[in-house]
């Protein structure tokens, strides 16, 4: 049987999702319709806009719906900007999704460099901040790739004493670690259902109390007026009971640390580079990296024994991009030779030590078919 370890990227639908989707399938109505199967959809999604707000410590009423975390990231920077921000501060690590929207809003974009642990660089804001403009400031609670948690309470110190909006994308935090709206003082806040265990193609965008979002769809007036388009009433449904889930196993997550932690001592002695080893992380994620051995290849030589993880770095047209996270950390060396390893609701410590053995074979494997080939052109 295969081991799933890819969360990070999309997280297996719990079996809670399944079941409440399964029955707003079955109970199919247009929830702007004041029939009695419209009024029961709309009642399914209000209840998941209070389960979702539950998670993050928010008021129902700020959480607006979208089609995924790449949607309300958008709405947010373009919200930010309507809001009177003049320019976009951006992390070096930041989602691509949100780097990109800055990129085409129109306003001047500056990135916000990070250390060699992958730590945003909180003297290089606070100097930032200090020049004119009022500023969009971008973090993310939780890179993707490596796990490593950023500091957003100070940051959003530093954004407050300059009047700045400051934007935290916690798709990959909330369910793994704690995520409060009033403890991260963030102006917005994003997060998508499959990250949690959910189905894909839902998200959502909350607000600071006062903050007030502009649409980026337009048509009808559903979602208070924020976003135009009939709603996904099974996906809303799923994203509710899954943001129940999350927060329920919240404490259960944290086993994941000392399960990624035997793992990572087996592949670090093996000679791996765990990324963003001395900063606190994600217990569930794992990003290591070697010299000389592909993702690509990684990711097959695994995929064959049975062990489902991604690569650090995109893969496109045969050739390997660098990933942006390494590169910004200055490991431009490693940066096409990661791999994370990301365990979720249903990993157990078997799989993370069946990681741990398979890698651990096929690097051994790998170095000697490369001395072999060495030997053969000397």
């Amino acid at each position: 049987m295969s081991v799933y370890l890819d969360y990070n990227a999309s997280g297996l639908v719990r079996p809670e999702v399944q079941d409440v989707m399964v029955k707003a399938l079955a109970d199919n109505g247009n929830p702007s319709a004041v029939h009695a199967a419209g009024r029961r959809a709309r009642a399914r999604i209000e209840t998941a806009r209070a389960q979702v707000a539950g998670l993050v410590g928010a008021d129902a009423t700020a959480v607006i719906f979208s089609s995924g975390g790449t949607e309300s990231n958008a709405q947010a920077v373009v919200s930010a900007i309507r809001g009177g921000c003049e320019r976009v501060i951006v992390s070096a690590t930041e989602h691509p999704c949100v780097a990109e929207a800055a990129a085409v809003a129109g306003v001047a974009v500056e990135v916000l460099p990070v250390d060699a642990d992958g730590v945003v660089d909180l003297d290089w804001l606070k100097t930032a901040l200090g020049r004119p403009g009022r500023a969009l400031v971008a973090i993310h609670h939780a890179n993707n790739e490596s796990g490593v948690i950023q500091p957003i309470a100070e940051a959003a110190a530093l954004v407050r004493a300059a009047d700045g909006w400051l934007h935290v994308d916690a798709i990959q935090s909330a369910g793994k670690i704690a995520v409060n709206m009033a403890a991260l003082d963030a102006d917005t806040l994003t997060l998508s259902a499959h990250k949690l265990g959910g189905p894909q193609g839902v998200g959502a965008l909350v607000l600071k109390p006062g903050r007030e979002a502009v649409r980026i769809l337009h048509g009808a007036g559903q979602e208070r007026g924020y976003r135009a388009g009939t709603e996904n009433v099974p996906g809303l449904t799923g994203f509710g009971a899954a943001a129940d889930c999350a927060a329920r196993d919240l404490p259960l997550a944290k086993a994941h640390q000392a399960w990624r932690d035997a793992a990572q001592a087996r592949v670090k002695a093996a000679g791996a580079t765990i990324v963003g080893e001395t900063s606190p992380r994600l217990p569930n994620t794992l990003f290591l990296a070697v010299e000389g051995w592909d993702s690509p290849q990684q990711l097959i030589t695994l995929d064959l024994s049975g062990v489902m993880i991604s690569a650090g770095s995109a893969c496109s047209s045969g050739k390997t991009k660098p990933s942006k996270t390494l590169v910004a950390m200055g490991l431009e060396r490693l940066a096409t030779g990661a791999v994370r390893v990301s365990g979720g609701w249903g990993t157990v410590e078997a799989d993370w030590a069946r990681f741990a053995d398979a890698w651990v074979a096929a690097w051994e494997k790998h170095k000697t078919r490369a001395a072999e080939r060495m030997k053969e052109v000397a």
